[in-house]
């Protein structure tokens, strides 16, 4: 139900929302047109030529076929060919046309169109692995509703500021990322984190751009900006880490240089020796064009990158932002875990675990506290207020920075200063009137779902996590026994923290170094990969990792290295698919007599095969297989 807060006068007739973006279509790349009208014409030509008809009946129709299905890649080539570079696609397109020089027109045209379509294939599955996240874009509503100071006005949402609040009626879309600062409603959150129940909000809670209104109104304030919001920077960080390279790619890609040119030589080997010893011009030459074929390298080259973008999309819907190829990779290989205490294992925000004393002393010290910002102020009268108990009004407040503040409640003296001598997180004394009368202790919250991400990642690394804080070793030992680490290291320095890191990668170690303040980005830089809590995380510890988990759930670490190792063990079963395939056919065509059109149909098939298997990770279903592992 909407607060009474929110009723305001009948708003006028908003203007029509501009249409949404159209989804884009297959059509719409041009490898995709261009492979059809090869194809197209390759099917016409087909039967004619079959039927013996003139070749001025078919001619035209192959001369179509090779060059819309081969002008674009045979410009690829020459351009990196004039690198010093020798492209596969050259050779595809030579193999083509020096099968339609011997008079296999047919052969070269299909060769030419199968090449094209998988071509085609591989710019849908880049296509597809971007619109998986980018369509999260479209969930962002085009307009909101701005609140002034002269009532509502409807304004473009990317233009919408900092600081601006804006009306959400029920059915409506969130605008922008923000915190609610007046009525309630549940808010369907599937699309950022996954969660199949709408989510209660009220009053100070968080809400993203793009999430689903209830059926009540809210007022929200505007935190980020459009191009920070999750949506966007999941989008962001997903583009960036789709130009990167993993180092598995840039292996294959220096490989690949030598092997095309080593393909080159021994395809004119094969046509050169024959011709020396009297063979059959027509038939060397087309033995020598399928080795080309057979014996190029286009599955290998396709075998890593799709599963790591696919891998880095899924993360990215489900709140994990890797932020290049080389992360995701590098995530499946580490096989320690660091972990920071606060804002990192806990939520950061301390909460009253005991009162020793007058009950009634808490209700005093909350009235006390009211006033104060102090994170210790808050606990206090959250604490209060969660038992139930009235919290009387203050006077005369003073507060001094370190040390506490006093007020008059109900004609008594009441003073909340730091406990000395206590061995806790944090405690206060109550003084009433002089006298104390009660001291309440504080502690951090752990966060949901630490014990069950601390034992996933011992499962997966093979060692228990290490807790690196700067918090005394009480305080340390507590929280590291809640979550179930048995390796502590506490009262650290964050020069401390990186030269344990430091350490265990000078002993072999790949370190996962996890945490969110400033003094952790020392840490996060020296580990093989430092991933950042979103939500509490520092600016610098966020551009200082390689991996942000937005939503700070603990157990999306586990379930990211998962992926990425599934994502390597999809690599690997890629490259041997390839080597397979590539393996039996060359041997096939030296030993025996490969046909060019079953040559064509495993070389390219191989290739769209390595594409798709690939894709697997784009699915829901691969993120939960990792959560479960």
């Amino acid at each position: 139900m909407a607060s009474p807060a929110l009723h305001t006068p009948a708003a006028p007739p908003l203007p029509a929302p501009p249409p949404p973006a159209r989804r884009a279509r297959v059509t719409d790349l041009p490898e995709v047109r261009w492979a059809a009208l090869s194809a197209l014409a390759f099917l016409c030509a087909f039967p004619l030529d079959l039927a013996g008809a003139p070749s001025w009946a078919w001619g035209p129709l192959y001369a179509v076929c090779y060059a819309a299905g081969g002008w674009e890649p045979g410009l690829a080539g020459l351009r990196a060919l004039r690198e010093r570079t020798l492209d596969v696609d050259l050779l595809m397109v030579v193999a083509a046309l020096g099968a339609a020089a011997i008079g296999q027109f047919l052969d070269g045209g299909l060769l030419i169109v199968i090449f094209a379509v998988s071509g085609a294939l591989e710019a849908l599955a880049t296509r597809r692995t971007a619109d998986s996240v980018r369509g999260l874009l479209d969930l962002a509503p085009a307009t909101a509703v701005r609140l002034t100071s002269a009532g509502e006005e409807t304004v473009a949402a990317a233009s919408l500021a900092v600081g601006d609040t804006v009306l959400v009626r029920p059915g409506e879309r969130l605008p922008a990322d923000g915190t609610v600062l007046a009525g309630t409603s549940d808010v369907d959150q599937a699309t950022i984190t996954g969660e199949p129940l709408p989510a209660p909000k009220a009053p100070g809670d968080e809400v993203w751009a793009g999430t689903l209104n209830g059926a009540g109104a809210l007022r929200v304030r505007v935190d980020k900006e459009a191009g920070a919001t999750v949506l966007a920077r999941i989008v962001a960080l997903v583009e960036e880490a789709s130009a990167t390279k993993a180092p598995t790619q840039l292996f294959i890609e220096k490989v690949e240089q030598r092997y095309s040119v080593g393909v080159v030589v021994a395809t004119l080997a094969l046509f050169a020796v024959p011709l020396a010893f009297g063979a059959d011009f027509t038939e060397t030459l087309l033995r020598a064009m399928t080795f080309m074929i057979v014996a190029s390298p286009c599955a290998v080259v396709l075998a890593t990158m799709p599963p790591l973008l696919s891998a880095i999309a899924t993360a990215g819907r489900h709140g994990v932002l890797v932020k290049s190829a080389v992360v995701m990779e590098r995530l499946g290989t580490v096989d320690r875990v660091a972990l920071d205490k606060t804002g990192t294992l806990t939520e950061g925000t301390p909460r009253v675990t005991a009162v020793h004393g007058d009950p009634e002393a808490l209700a005093l010290a909350a009235a006390a506290e009211l006033p104060s910002e102090h994170p210790l102020a808050r606990a206090v009268v959250a604490e209060a207020r969660a038992r139930g108990l009235a919290v009387p009004e203050a006077t005369d407040f003073s507060s001094v920075p370190g040390t506490g503040v006093r007020a008059r409640v109900q004609g008594r003296e009441v003073t909340v200063r730091r406990a000395a001598g206590e061995h806790t997180d944090t405690a206060v004394e109550v003084l009433v009137d002089g006298d104390r009368a009660a001291v309440l202790e504080f502690s951090d919250r752990l966060r949901d779902g630490a014990p069950e991400a601390v034992a996933a990642l011992t499962r997966l690394t093979g060692t228990g996590p290490t807790l690196l804080t700067g918090d005394n070793a009480g305080a340390a030992a507590r929280v590291a026994e809640e979550a179930g680490i048995t390796d502590v290291r506490s009262d650290l320095l964050p020069q401390d923290k990186a030269n344990a890191v430091r350490e265990w990668e000078a002993a072999g170690g790949r370190v996962l170094m996890v945490g969110d303040g400033v003094n952790d980005a020392p840490a996060l830089a020296a580990a093989h990969t430092g991933v950042a809590m979103g939500r509490a995380g520092s600016d610098l510890a966020l551009e200082t990792a390689d991996a942000v988990v937005v939503r700070d759930e603990l157990t999306a670490l586990p379930a990211v290295i998962a992926l990425s190792r599934r994502a390597r063990r999809l690599v690997v079963q890629n490259l041997v698919i390839a080597g397979v395939c590539i393996g039996a056919l060359v041997i096939w065509d030296l030993l025996g007599h490969l046909p060019l059109p079953l040559g064509v149909a495993g070389h390219e098939g191989s290739t769209v095969l390595v594409g798709l298997n690939g894709l697997r990770l784009l699915r829901d279903a691969a993120w939960r297989r990792a959560a479960a592992a």
